[in-house]
């Protein structure tokens, strides 16, 4: 039966094509005398000419009143005016119509005993009613994201066309212009509550249209090095909108015509808890510190008067890290002072330790099952794990254990580590392989002096959680008590 609906689900696109071709042949016989057109430009034009004003869709080109629709990855256009191509089609896990039916120019037509916009709800399920719902919340553990209803492992998301996202996490409605109603304006595309605008137009909903070429625009936000707004911010209408750091609102860090100047690269690592640049000994220009007298040091931490010089300060304060005192405090004359003073936490001859480590986002320490030394957890006889959050002993069976590790797609803790208890054990040897179904990438995480999340906070799915006293993208902004 499935064979027979596969074939199916082959033949009816190609018919479609088959049919439209012939439908084009026949037109151009009638058209077309001894390879001479009989119809006028006017008249050809108009003929492929689509509702909104586009020739061929602006997909092709017109031929004697006839549509050659481009071949263009990852598929290619077809239909009388080029109006038609399978990747418009809703996608399900990156699959079109989820591999359960064809795209028919634009909807979905699903394989029997399958529905949904991207033919992604199986209409008979066999999931447990609580595997359906863990795999059903999303990586804040809440249940569609509070925007639709759980079947069978999938969202189906509440107001749909607007609600979109595997866990109903896009409210595309935010695309919205507020006096017209359209899309981003009609000038774009939007994608998870962002409009992409289309080239001349710019704006959050792509409201504004550029007086200049998109060449031109691009050549304006160049910086030095070769790269637009020098990937520190964003190009609009040729000039560039650098990234804004700072929570408060005021003036940011990263600025110049191209953001080519960084202000963030005068700040030592310990004094992300002040407001000094160039460790207090130096003016900061352009992201560079030039330092006053009796100071040396690419951010003017080292005083003269040491009897040791900076390249042996440095290499005594950095133990077996990279960075001087772990990234964790202040290195003067091969002396480490741990940061923010007063936290117990973070202690050692070179600021080696950080108890944080211990803690899980509530702040519970080795999960109530063990103690911390020096940023790793000792776990209680019967627990382990880096947080002692697994037992030891398990009172569940291997097929109950194993069907509460298992994605949506049936894979096991995503193919990245083994199943213990109805969890997922990840991976050791890939210290970047975390979340609940070991499905989360720690490496997409911020970084600032080449650490993730800065060592301010942990990595939850992508996304720094940054501990109390810390904001910012890589937890980098000292918020708390000036110190």
């Amino acid at each position: 039966m499935h064979t027979e609906i596969l074939v199916q689900s082959m033949l009816v696109p190609l018919f479609l094509i088959l049919l439209s071709t012939v439908e084009d042949t026949l037109l151009q016989s009638v058209s077309r005398v001894g390879g001479v057109c009989k119809l006028s430009t006017e008249s050809s034009l108009r003929r492929c000419r689509t509702p909104d004003g586009k020739i061929c869709s602006g997909r092709g080109k017109c031929d004697c009143g006839i549509c050659i629709c481009e071949a263009t990855d990852p598929g290619k256009f077809y239909g009388p005016r080029c109006e038609c191509h399978d990747w418009v089609c809703a996608t399900h896990n990156g699959k079109i119509c989820n591999d359960r039916g064809y795209c028919d120019c634009g909807p979905c037509e699903c394989d029997e005993g399958w529905f949904g916009d991207a033919c992604q709800f199986q209409e008979e399920c066999n999931l447990p009613g609580r595997k359906s719902k863990e795999l059903c919340k999303n990586p804040q553990g809440v249940l569609c994201s509070n925007r639709g209803t759980c079947h069978c492992g999938s969202c189906m998301c509440d107001n749909r066309g607007l609600v979109t996202g595997r866990f109903c996490e896009c409210d595309d409605s935010e695309c919205l212009d507020e006096d017209t109603g359209e899309v981003c304006g009609g000038h774009g595309q939007c994608y998870c509550g962002n409009c992409y605008c289309a080239a001349g137009w710019h704006g959050d909903k792509c409201e504004f249209q550029c007086d200049i070429s998109p060449w031109e625009s691009k050549q304006r936000c160049t910086s030095p090095d070769g790269k637009i707004c020098s990937n520190r911010g964003t190009c609009v209408c040729g000039e560039c909108n650098c990234y804004d750091v700072d929570p408060s609102g005021n003036w940011g860090d990263i600025h110049g015509d191209t953001c080519e100047c960084d202000e963030r690269n005068c700040l030592a690592t310990y004094d992300r808890y002040t407001d000094d640049f160039c460790s207090g000994h130096g003016q900061c220009n352009c992201g560079r510190c030039d330092c006053k007298e009796k100071w040396v040091g690419k951010k003017c931490e080292h005083p003269l008067s040491c009897s040791l010089s900076l390249d042996s300060s440095l290499k005594k304060c950095r133990g077996t890290s990279n960075l001087p005192c772990f990234g964790r405090g202040q290195c003067q004359c091969g002396l480490c002072t741990c940061y923010p003073p007063g936290e117990s936490r973070i202690h050692g001859k070179n600021c080696e330790c950080d108890d944080r480590q211990c803690e899980d986002l509530n702040g519970e320490v080795c999960g109530g099952h063990g103690y911390c030394s020096c940023g790793r957890c000792i776990c209680e006889e019967g627990w382990f794990g880096k947080l002692c959050q697994f037992p030891r002993s398990c009172d569940m069976s291997d097929v109950q254990s194993k069907e509460l590790c298992e994605t949506s797609d049936g894979v096991m803790c995503s193919g990245k580590g083994s199943c213990h208890c109805g969890k997922c054990m990840c991976s050791s040897q890939d210290w970047w392989v975390s979340g609940e179904y070991c499905e989360c990438d720690d490496r997409e995480c911020d970084k600032h002096d080449g650490l993730i999340c800065t060592g301010n906070g942990l990595c939850g799915c992508g996304n720094c959680e940054c501990w109390d006293g810390w904001t910012g993208n890589a937890c980098e902004i000292w918020v708390g008590v000036e110190y």
